[in-house]
């Protein structure tokens, strides 16, 4: 019997560095993302183009993509939020984009600007930018567990936005926790429900760690039949429009429950542990997973 396959897509580039309060130079961020491709990482979060002012770990969106080694195997995902957004992201080498979508107002209005239903039709126009352009385009439901503003978000409000975010035809659906509130439960049943609406479309699953819920979610994930899992390694990251909301779950420490329940991912847990420890001098801290602490499992001992 051919065991279980899960891709991993590391979001430590963009979603872990843009949320700590360093700004690690260009050529640092190269070696992290050669490191991470090294280690057998082929989908990567390299950047997001949004404005400067926002977000300004990011600011060196088109100078990081210029510097990062082209490869056929090797896939760079730019984050967008608008067309503005899009039009930086086709002046680069990146070969896919990813857009948010908040399932609340609220979040949606402060993360982006607009409404929900704004963000949904400009990215069904987006979509089709991309896609004529020859990028791969992919749409993520954020918070579509709850919401630090409004609270929690009902099961029919996220099946509605996916129907309605499929019907351009994305290569992937994400369904984000944003601010890490969900637990196993929720995710089975969420996942269930967004399944029966999307048709052959890939899911891909995006969580937080805020509450220590992040790694029993993406189990759930993995039982559910999702293909793709975010991660970044050492576990950095949050969001920067969110109030509390820490860490994405972390690499190294989804790769130990991956590999040990038989999951293949072909990226080397002992690699990614190495890039933490390396990224702990460049953050000058610690990071938050704790494979970098305990390392792998245990070898033994002779008596």
């Amino acid at each position: 019997m051919s065991k279980r396959q899960i891709i991993l897509v590391e979001v430590g580039p963009r979603d872990g560095l843009q949320s700590e309060p360093e700004i690690l130079p260009t050529d640092s961020k190269v070696i992290f993302i050669e490191k991470a491709i090294d280690a057998g990482v082929r989908r990567l979060e390299v950047a997001s183009f949004v404005h400067p002012k926002l977000v300004p770990q990011m600011a060196d969106a088109e100078a990081l993509i210029a510097k990062l080694p082209q490869r056929d195997d090797v896939s760079y995902i730019g984050l967008i939020m608008n067309e503005r957004g899009l039009d930086r992201a086709l002046t680069t080498k990146i070969h896919e984009i990813g857009m948010v979508v908040v399932a609340s107002d609220t979040y949606n209005r402060k993360n982006q600007g607009c409404s929900t239903s704004e963000s949904v039709s400009a990215w069904q126009s987006i979509s089709a930018k991309a896609k004529s352009a020859g990028l791969r385009a992919n749409v993520m439901i954020s918070s579509a567990f709850g919401c630090p503003y409004e609270g929690e978000v009902r099961v029919e409000r996220v099946v509605e936005l996916a129907k309605q975010v499929v019907d351009v035809g994305p290569a992937e659906l994400g369904i984000a926790d944003s601010i890490g509130v969900a637990v196993p439960d929720q995710v089975s049943e969420l996942l269930g429900r967004v399944k029966e609406v999307i048709g052959d479309i890939p899911l891909r699953c995006h969580f937080h760690n805020t509450r220590n819920t992040g790694l029993a979610n993406a189990q759930a994930a993995v039982v559910a039949g999702v293909t793709y899992l975010d991660a970044s390694i050492g576990g950095i990251g949050g969001c920067p429009f969110a109030p509390a909301a820490t860490g994405n779950i972390p690499t190294d420490d989804l790769l130990y429950m991956l590999d040990r329940s038989g999951v293949e991912t072909g990226v080397s847990l002992e690699k990614i542990i190495d890039v933490s420890r390396w990224l702990e001098e460049e953050l000058g801290r610690s990071v938050p997973a704790m494979l970098p602490k305990t390392g792998g499992f245990p070898a033994g001992q002779a008596a």
